[in-house]
């Protein structure tokens, strides 16, 4: 079973900048408990009123973070941006709690490197990511996505467990999912348009079509 796949409950954000800010705000408009941590007391007194709950914590101390209930949380987005050393000793501090998947803010290449280094689990660039993008990222399987408007998108995704192994043809149309299939990317092969024969074999990436809700349902399937 994944990571993923595991998850439950909801998600925290620490550091409460620009970023961290909009993502928190993102992730509770999708219907997600959002524990939001930062360090100073301004940004604590400003969040206060618009997020579920607001703690002021230093994150790269390992029992603050014990202390605020981080280890109820299997999503951890490090949003921290001013202070690399801050951004890289929180990294480092969940994954010594044992946090499942730490998503980690990178102001740099190098800065990525270093928390790839360290052990987050995704590094997320704000200037080419926007914080209601990342959201859904985090809480859906979908590996990638491009919306076009409010009513089409194209993402990847993993097969569902449901559908491995069965062509095309026999879920085509994905019934009650209002998805299409545009293709599949097999491992050590290249990628192929679908057709009614193509096998959705359990380690392929499917390239499909939908609006942006059916398509996290269809990511979401067990």
């Amino acid at each position: 079973m994944s990571d993923r796949d595991s998850e439950i409950g909801g998600v925290a954000v620490v550091g409460l900048g620009r970023f961290g800010g909009q993502l928190a705000g993102s992730l509770i408009r999708l219907g997600h408990e959002v524990l939001a941590i930062d360090r100073n007391p301004d940004l604590v007194q400003r969040w206060s009123d618009q997020l579920d709950r607001v703690v002021q914590a230093d994150a790269t101390d390992e029992d603050a973070l014990r202390q605020v209930g981080i280890t109820d949380f299997h999503r951890v987005v490090v949003a921290i941006g001013a202070s690399l050393e801050a951004s890289v000793l929180t990294v480092l501090a969940l994954v010594e709690l044992g946090v499942s998947q730490v998503w980690a803010r990178a102001t740099s290449g190098k800065h990525a490197k270093i928390l790839n280094s360290v052990g987050a689990h995704h590094v997320i660039f704000p200037e080419a990511e926007t914080g209601e993008r990342v959201a859904h990222l985090i809480v859906t399987r979908m590996l990638d996505f491009i919306e076009f408007g409010h009513d089409f998108a194209i993402a990847k995704v993993r097969v569902p467990q449901a559908l491995a192994g069965k062509p095309l043809s026999q879920v085509r149309p994905i019934e009650h999912h209002g998805v299409r299939v545009l293709g599949a990317k097999h491992p050590g092969k290249p990628f192929e348009y679908a057709s009614d024969s193509t096998v959705l074999r359990p380690e392929s990436v499917l390239v499909v079509e939908g609006n942006l809700d059916q398509l996290q349902r269809f990511a979401d399937l067990p």
